[in-house]
């Protein structure tokens, strides 16, 4: 069964840093994109930021660019968003999502996890 479990959030003072892990489960992910989305009340869903699982290509939201990091440890099938310089407008529900290279194969989503950012 292959599974996508968020940790990690939590409320933080605006300015402060929060690092969500994501840990991947039930299959190999070496042909999937590793992708965090947050989607905030009464807003639609929002791409944060992407990772390759096998080359580690990275790619940033123009919102969170500079602010925060996205890396994976592929021995620990892990992927990492490490989030700094908080807003309160990055609060949100933080969602990890694998993206298959194969869109012929299935694309898996985590729960989610709160950020909360106060100002």
């Amino acid at each position: 069964q292959v599974q996508l479990v968020e940790s990690g959030g939590g409320l933080v003072q605006a300015g402060g840093s929060l690092r969500l892990s994501c840990a991947a489960s039930g299959r190999t992910f070496s042909s999937y994109t590793m992708n965090w989305f947050r989607q905030a009340p009464r807003k639609d869903s929002e791409f944060v930021a992407s990772i390759t699982w096998s080359g580690g290509t990275t790619s940033y939201s123009d919102s969170v660019k500079g602010r925060f990091t996205i890396s994976r440890d592929t021995a620990k099938n892990m992927v990492y968003l490490q989030m700094n310089s908080l807003k309160p407008e990055d609060t949100a529900v933080y969602y990890c999502n694998a993206d298959p290279m194969n869109k012929f194969w299935p694309n898996y989503w985590g729960r989610g996890t709160q950020v909360t950012v106060s100002s």
